[in-house]
């Protein structure tokens, strides 16, 4: 059984995913959220049940968070019952995508506490984190690093340092969401085009996946929800949202122009307009279909009713 007790609060789509993930490698595992629901089945796996960021930190030694935005990340590390407070916490692991200004607030709000920040930013949806399948991207002192190098092997497939200083990995994760969310919608507007054309829409995948095409909706999001019709993979399109504006906000900080991010950014945002910013953002393809008038449907789809 693994020594130290963690802490894990935000367990909603890819929290409690990741979650889940270290409850079932034998963690002693104390939770926080404010939905009940979302922690029901880490309670009924053997989890414990705290109030409060600052109770979690009272007894947990290592507290990973996984939360919606920055305002809700800056609440839960230092607000009146946060992390910041505890008594028990040693390493504070910022899990969340909120970018560098975030952190590095965060970072100076935990100054003389004995609390190190860990800011590691995650990528690949819930399926890749109930399967230990994450890359992780890390940022923080060598100290921290090492008192969670027995940890993070049970919850990623991959361990990229980037540097010593928080807020580093933020910017890499932010990098690879852009790239990742344009992917995306160039896969949305291609695959319908193709299947427009006449293509059997699992025939072009296959075509594309064995290309130079390939991309990561190519290869796992349309096999997964889009061709399959269940469009449950997990990501809310409110959340892409979030981190396309932090990425056009650090191109402003540094003077460069998002050509790329601004068009990405019109587009998401069309999408959460005619549909909900909780939809999967795998749903952004009935977009596609419905300007095109056909449906990108695979073998493993249910028969339409």
């Amino acid at each position: 059984m693994p020594a130290e007790r963690i802490g894990f609060i935000g367990c909603g789509h890819m929290g409690g995913a990741m979650a889940a993930r270290l409850l079932g490698k034998g963690h002693a595992l104390v939770v926080c959220d404010p939905d009940a629901a979302a922690l029901a089945p880490l309670l009924a796996g053997g989890a414990e049940r705290a109030p409060t960021p600052r109770a979690v930190a009272d007894q947990a030694s290592i507290v990973f968070a996984c939360l919606p935005s920055p305002e809700a990340s800056l609440a839960v590390a230092l607000g009146e019952e946060g992390v910041a407070l505890g008594a028990d916490v040693r390493v504070y692991v910022e899990a969340s995508t909120i970018g560098q200004p975030t952190v590095s607030a965060i970072a100076r709000g935990l100054e003389g506490t004995g609390i190190e920040l860990a800011d590691m930013p995650v990528s690949g949806g819930p399926a890749w984190a109930a399967e230990g399948n994450l890359t992780t991207i890390l940022a923080a002192s060598p100290a921290a690093r090492a008192r969670l190098d027995p940890v993070l092997p049970d919850l990623a497939r991959r361990v990229l340092v980037v540097g010593d200083a928080p807020g580093l990995a933020q910017v890499a994760k932010l990098v690879n969401n852009l790239i990742s969310f344009a992917g995306m919608l160039a896969a949305c507007e291609a695959i319908v085009l193709g299947v427009k054309a006449g293509l059997d829409a699992d025939l072009l995948l296959e075509v594309v996946n064995a290309g130079t095409g390939r991309n990561s909706a190519t290869a796992d999001k349309f096999p997964r929800a889009v061709l399959t019709r269940r469009f449950d993979y997990g990501g809310p399109l409110a959340i892409g949202t979030k981190d396309i504006d932090l990425y056009r906000e650090l191109g402003r900080s540094l003077g460069m122009p998002t050509f790329v991010g601004d068009h990405v950014s019109t587009l998401w945002n069309y999408g959460v307009a005619r549909g909900a910013p909780d939809q999967d953002y795998s749903e952004l393809v009935r977009h596609f279909e419905a300007w095109a008038g056909v449906t990108v449907r695979g073998k493993s789809a249910p028969p339409e009713t």
